[in-house]
């Protein structure tokens, strides 16, 4: 006989192909198609069916009773068998993920895996640990940010689970650190602002740089709300396009004295920052889905 050899791919490798799944799916509905199939039967104990919303209870209800259905066309009959099918492939799917965060409640609150071994039906701290880190798997999901973006299933393998989980971590880390630098520019708008408007007329301007700087005259009083916030931005921006074009065009400053330069150049300065963080975040993200 000829042995079988192991698969040679890597354990962290991501899979090639994903795995089918019932995924969304609105259960109760499907439970109200069995519940009315039911009643078309005229099942005498249908009002003993449990909820729509009662999955596990309905199924078991369905499972028990499919007896009503004989007298039915047999179309029928395959058709509650098959939806029964579906829901329990559903649920099972389910159940994975909601057993995955009862373990992860468990071991916040510091549970042993020896302790959670019996529970996971395994006889091992070893074992249990591993068995916790493929049900993980299962809602560990690797998306490539973008158009056309593909959902990647993580390989139901511990290496897999731990390479997944760092990835994620570094991604959180990532994104906390990028509000973080958005709020400290979002602190420095509102006086970077303030401050090229009380050095306006020592700018030289046109009609497009006065409209922008007229706008953010109008919305700084009231920048509170983060969609203000972003109003304020825009209007900056707009201001220092303007301006920076008529320096160009005329090959001169525009500033007319010291003070007015120096609010220019923190503008331009806070400017300059926050496209360059904007364009670290996403090469960051780049990185942290590198397989």
């Amino acid at each position: 006989m000829t042995k079988r050899t192991r698969s040679s791919a890597r354990p962290t490798k991501p899979l090639l192909r994903a795995p089918m799944r019932i995924g969304s799916l609105d259960a109760s509905a499907v439970v109200g198609e069995l519940r009315q199939m039911h009643e078309d039967a005229e099942d005498p104990d249908v009002e003993r069916m449990p909820a729509d919303e009662e999955l596990f209870g309905a199924l078991l209800y369905a499972e028990k009773h499919a007896q009503a259905l004989r007298r039915q066309p047999v179309e029928m009959q395959r058709a509650a068998a098959v939806k029964r099918v579906q829901l329990w492939e559903y649920l099972r799917e389910q159940t994975e993920v909601h057993q995955a965060r009862a373990v992860n409640d468990a071991r916040s609150v510091g549970a042993q895996w020896i302790e959670l071994a019996p529970a996971l039906a395994v006889g091992a701290a070893n074992a249990a640990y591993n068995k916790a880190k493929r049900l993980k798997a299962v809602e560990l999901r690797e998306e490539t940010p973008g158009p056309g973006s593909q959902v990647r299933h993580v390989r139901r393998t511990p290496e897999a689970v731990l390479e997944a989980e760092r990835r994620l971590a570094w991604e959180q880390a990532a994104e906390r650190r990028a509000q973080e630098a958005a709020q400290r520019r979002h602190e420095l708008l509102v006086p970077v602002a303030t401050r090229l408007l009380e050095h306006r007329e020592a700018l030289v301007r046109d009609d497009d740089a006065d409209y922008w700087l007229e706008e953010i005259e109008a919305v700084l009083p009231h920048c509170r709300t983060p969609l203000q916030m972003v109003s304020l931005k825009r209007y900056l921006d707009a201001a220092l396009r303007a301006l920076t074009k008529l320096e160009k065009t005329t090959a001169r400053s525009v500033a007319l004295d010291e003070d007015a330069r120096l609010a220019l150049d923190a503008a331009l300065e806070l400017q300059q920052g926050r496209e360059e963080s904007e364009d670290l975040g996403c090469s960051d993200t780049a990185g942290a889905i590198t397989p």
